[in-house]
């Protein structure tokens, strides 16, 4: 399963190790610096499944989430939050906005690419265990 991945991601460590762990296992990898230009990038690729920060610089990932969700091309695109908030609530924050999974930071390289490819699989608006 070769995905194509869009990778909302401010931290530019993140996104090395993020799109080097997904890139080793055959999946492309198409990255935005902050939520505007996740959007953009969303609407122009039409990825397999988006990688969403929380945290973003100029749009909070959960609007970023919410924006999604309203666009009819991504409306079946998997939406995965890979954040380092981490505290009750999270969660079901990031699940309420429009994401389908969710995975904290700091993330296990040895089963981040495959817990992607899990969740790649999953319908929209359902959710999943992390």
């Amino acid at each position: 399963m070769n995905l194509h991945i869009l990778l909302i991601e401010d931290n530019e460590q993140n996104r090395y190790l993020l799109s080097f762990l997904l890139q080793s296992r055959g999946h492309t990898v198409t990255q935005a610096i902050d939520g505007p230009g996740g959007l953009k990038q969303a609407m122009a690729t039409t990825p397999d499944v988006i990688l969403l920060d929380i945290q973003l610089p100029t749009m909070h990932g959960y609007d970023v989430a919410s924006a999604l969700r309203k666009v009819d091309a991504l409306a079946a695109t998997p939406i995965i939050a890979v954040t380092s908030y981490a505290m009750p609530g999270d969660r079901e924050k990031a699940l309420a906005a429009g994401c389908d999974g969710y995975i904290e930071k700091p993330i296990d390289p040895d089963t981040f690419a495959q817990d992607i490819e899990r969740l790649a699989s999953v319908r929209p608006g359902r959710g999943a265990p992390a």
